[in-house]
């Protein structure tokens, strides 16, 4: 078991590398310190409890299928859509499988399964998760655009373009209509202009 927990222990220390791998698509938006992946990850799975409750699919299931949703670019990095246009796609299920060997079956076996699960865009978490992942870059490009990033406003498109359930584009337009600070004004009791 020991040996086992050793190959959990150096997946945290990879899985740690998130916290510093930016998300290489802004950069095109003129971005110059983009968000990082598990930066993006962290709301993403927060965004598929909400969609996944509003769907009736299980909160708590999305908000894995999430968690797990980009873990494979501690090999890859982050390629953006422009750069899968000109290199092989690794295979998230394949890198998974890379990353959990040696760790105890029970552990690696789930992961194995939730990643393939994902990726299958199949079950009711699966399409509220991979949701969120989209809502989660609108909403970051709204942020970026309000910082003076006009460029994003590409990404905020593309992004509403490829929601596909109802909740989530309930919610895209509800983001829309809402302005980035209107949480702060909220709390102080403050009206908005």
């Amino acid at each position: 078991m020991a040996e086992d927990l050793s190959a959990v222990a150096r997946f945290l220390y990879e899985a740690g590398t998130l916290k510093q791998t930016r998300r290489t698509g802004w950069w095109m938006a003129g971005v110059r310190d983009p968000e990082s992946v598990a930066e993006h990850s962290w709301r993403t799975a927060l965004l598929a409890t909400i969609i996944a409750q509003l769907e009736g699919a299980d909160p708590a299931r999305a908000a894995y299928l999430a968690v797990w949703h980009d873990s494979q670019e501690t090999r890859t990095g982050d390629v953006n859509y422009l750069g899968k246009k000109y290199s092989t796609e690794a295979d998230p299920e394949a890198v998974t499988a890379d990353q959990v060997a040696g760790m105890p079956e029970i552990l690696a076996s789930a992961v194995r399964e939730i990643v393939t699960e994902y990726e299958a865009k199949e079950s009711a978490e699966a399409l509220c998760a991979r949701d969120a992942d989209k809502l989660e870059c609108m909403i970051q490009g709204i942020e970026y655009k309000a910082q003076g990033y006009e460029n994003a406003q590409r990404w905020i498109d593309n992004s509403r373009s490829r929601l596909t359930t109802k909740s989530a584009n309930e919610l895209a337009d509800a983001v829309l209509a809402t302005g980035s600070l209107d949480w702060l004004r909220t709390a102080l009791g403050e009206r908005r202009n």
